[in-house]
């Protein structure tokens, strides 16, 4: 199910990449990177993809989905006890001592922002044991998330064969990882300080977009000489954020702008829909009834700007007959462009309909029009 998905947000995507071609919108951006993917954060749409699903070493950007385990696992008060092993992680680091005590806190805080590898293997050893226990807590979450295609085997990005990730797939835990508030706190911030049990600790982020672009509010870079420059990159501008991913950039800070900038440009977020808004459909329960249908939740969809008014709802409710129970799944509303689905939310029953009886049917067949019948005779 996820699968087709996926496969429906890409035809959005070569929809786009259609009109494009026939001049009904701007040109594609051009963009250094090997592989790249930008998405709607809110409704998931591929608004731009390049070699989305090719399996490439993430570097530290693995540490966005270290860092949401931590977040969901842990407590940021819990007292961490650094080890040999991870005081000894080669690559960047926060400096960590051996036998040294930190906040858990403390840990994500130097992994997002100054992409410490030490602080990862003491985030692993600390909530699964290993390095090796702790990446099946990272794969099996990715998989949770809907990133099918992400294999890690530690918590930092390190290069190892079997360490892989896409584009698709960091979006995917990107956009996950953003719910979490304390998770979009720390990865917009440009520097921090924090007080732990044995002194203080700075940090400042190695994202530089978060200083020269507008609106931009996270999420993590990084770096390896098999992986190239990497940045996955989000902002937010008029409440709508979008999250743009860069692998093997020649020049990340300008790919990921680029792909922010035709977002916002090229494409609108639109609720054409609301949660609560009620339509009436028909049940036959022996006799035709009218039941109030809400919809489950808010309906977004994301559009070019120039088919914004070609937009149609269309309800989608197969005949209905009684019993039907409130709460009830009872059809479906579509938002059609151009004659394809671009988005839909169930109808929940917001009343009842119970089944025909013999009392039922003689009260509405026989008494009823019998009243009227002398009512109309002044006999009553």
């Amino acid at each position: 199910m996820c699968r087709n998905w996926c496969a429906s947000l890409l035809l959005f995507f070569f929809f786009l990449r259609s009109t494009a071609a026939a001049g009904a919108a701007a040109p594609l951006p051009e963009v250094t990177a090997d592989a790249a993917a930008l998405l709607d954060a809110r409704t998931g749409a591929i608004l731009y993809a390049q070699a989305p699903y090719e399996h490439r070493p993430p570097a530290s950007t693995t540490k966005i989905l270290t860092a949401i385990i931590a977040l969901e696992k842990g407590r940021l008060t819990d007292i961490v006890t650094i080890s040999p092993y991870a005081s000894w992680t080669e690559g960047s680091s926060i400096y960590l001592r051996q036998g040294e005590r930190v906040t858990l806190e403390e840990l994500i805080w130097g992994a997002l922002l100054e992409s410490g590898n030490d602080a990862c293997v003491a985030i692993a050893e600390y909530l699964a044991g290993s390095e090796e226990a702790f990446a099946r807590l990272q794969n099996n979450k990715a998989r949770a998330i809907g990133a099918w295609d992400t294999h890690f085997v530690n918590p930092h990005g390190l290069p190892d064969p079997n360490h892989y990730t896409t584009a698709y797939d960091l979006a995917t835990i990107a956009r996950y990882a953003l719910k979490n508030p304390k998770f979009k706190e720390i990865v917009r911030a440009r520097e921090k300080e924090l007080f732990g049990p044995e002194g203080s600790r700075s940090f400042i982020s190695t994202n530089r977009l978060l200083w020269s672009y507008s609106g931009a509010d996270g999420v993590k870079t990084g770096t390896t000489s098999e992986a190239g420059q990497c940045l996955v990159a989000s902002a937010t501008r008029e409440g709508r954020q979008l999250v743009a991913v860069v692998l093997h950039s020649d020049d990340r800070w300008s790919d990921a702008a680029v792909l922010l900038d035709y977002g916002y440009a090229e494409t609108r977020l639109l609720k054409p829909a609301r949660a609560g808004e009620i339509v009436n459909l028909r049940v036959s329960n022996g006799l035709e009834q009218v039941l109030p249908a809400r919809l489950e939740k808010d309906l977004f969809v994301v559009v070019p700007p120039d088919k914004v008014d070609r937009l149609e709802k269309q309800v989608e409710a197969k005949a209905l007959r009684a019993p039907i129970v409130r709460g009830q799944k009872v059809g479906r509303v579509n938002i059609v462009l151009d004659g394809e689905t671009i988005g839909s939310c169930d109808l929940i029953a917001a009343g009842s309909v119970a089944s025909r009886t013999f009392a039922s049917w003689f009260v509405w067949r026989v008494y009823r029009p019998l009243l009227v019948e002398l009512r109309k005779l002044r006999l009553l």
